[in-house]
Formats: C-alpha cells, sequence, structure tokens
C-alpha cells in the first residue's frame, strides 16, 4: 500500500498540474489549433515547469536548501516557490500572453495565485498541500472547460475526483501533511480557478 501511494504522489506532483492543464484544453477546445501552434506552447511550458524546476531542485539539494522534491519543510517550500512564481510569470507573459489563448492564460493567472497564497501562508508556518492545490485547481479548471465550450466530459472530471481522494489518502498515509492543510491547499487551487471564471467563461 505504501509503494503505491508513493507512486501516486509522485505521478500527481504538482509539477506536472501546468502541463496537464495545457493538454486538457488542446484535447477538450473544439477551436482549431496548429499543431505549431500546440508545440509552440507545449515545449516551452514543459520546460519552464518540469525541467528547469527540477534541475533548480537538485542545485538547491546539492547546496543544501531542501532535502527531499516533496519539500517537507517550510524554508524548502519558500524556495520551491519563488522559483514557481517566477517561471509562472514567464510563461504569462512570455508563452501565452492573454490575446494568444485565453483559457490557457487564465489558468495559469489562477494558478500563480494560488502559488502565491501559498506562500504567504509558509510566513505564519502554515504548510497547506500543494498536491492538493494542483489537484483542485485542474479539477476546478477542466469543469469550467466543460461549461466554457459545453462538451459533457464527466468521465474526466469523475477520474480527476478519484485522483484527488487518492492523493489526499496519499500525503495522509505517509504523514505529509494533516487534514487542515489538505483542505486549504484544495481549496487554495478549487477557488484560485473559480476567481478568474469571470474573465473567461
Amino acid at each position: 500500500m505504501r509503494i503505491f501511494l508513493k507512486i501516486i504522489s509522485y505521478l500527481f506532483h504538482p509539477l506536472f498540474i501546468p502541463i496537464l492543464g495545457t493538454l486538457a484544453y488542446f484535447i477538450v477546445t473544439p477551436k482549431y489549433s496548429p499543431k505549431e501552434l500546440q508545440s509552440g506552447i507545449m515545449l516551452p511550458i514543459f520546460i519552464l515547469t518540469i525541467i528547469i524546476p527540477i534541475i533548480a531542485f537538485f542545485i538547491l539539494k546539492n547546496i543544501g536548501l531542501v532535502t527531499s522534491i516533496f519539500m517537507p519543510n517550510i524554508k524548502g517550500r519558500k524556495y520551491a516557490f519563488y522559483i514557481s512564481i517566477i517561471l509562472l510569470l514567464l510563461i504569462l507573459i512570455k508563452v501565452i500572453p492573454i490575446y494568444s489563448i485565453p483559457e490557457i492564460y487564465h489558468f495559469f493567472l489562477g494558478f500563480l495565485s494560488a502559488t502565491f497564497a501559498s506562500l504567504l501562508l509558509l510566513f505564519f508556518n502554515f504548510k497547506s498541500s500543494m498536491h492538493l492545490m494542483g489537484m483542485g485547481s485542474i479539477l476546478m479548471y477542466v469543469i469550467t472547460l466543460s461549461i466554457h465550450f459545453e462538451i459533457n466530459i464527466t468521465l474526466a472530471i469523475g477520474l480527476i475526483t478519484i485522483a484527488t481522494g487518492l492523493v489526499a489518502t496519499s500525503r495522509l498515509y505517509l504523514k505529509a501533511h494533516s487534514k487542515p492543510e489538505l483542505f486549504i491547499g484544495f481549496l487554495i487551487g478549487l477557488m484560485s480557478q473559480l476567481l478568474t471564471i469571470k474573465s473567461w467563461l
């Protein structure tokens, strides 16, 4: 059981949420998206949200500022959030400006807001769950895409809901977070996407 739940924690690591949200848009949207456009957005997002953070993690680990990719201590999380905020800003400014694809732009804007809110909580010594923040973000985003494009993707929403439950169970079982930390993390992710709806839905 422990191995299975640890795999779940790796598979649904918050690093993968931005690229999953972008992929979800291109799968769901009825709008025509040339392959060049898709690759021109997916590739830099993949580099900025997965490759560079992984490199940054190994650098921080080598100099002793972090101990694990799950960032168990508050100090290490702060560094991770600082890097994430900078990279998300780069994506919003350079990769997907608002006039390009507003749906993806506002997803990243919501994700940036959630990251910033989680960082602020760290200054009050509250370690909200990054995993549940990511799952809350992707769940609400897929729901809003379904409403926006008037497409029935109940199966996808159901699978993400189940995955969210598994991630929460995993983080509790591995004693990475308390229930309030999981709940607040999920709420931050959910609300950050909900608050951007009026701008594009």
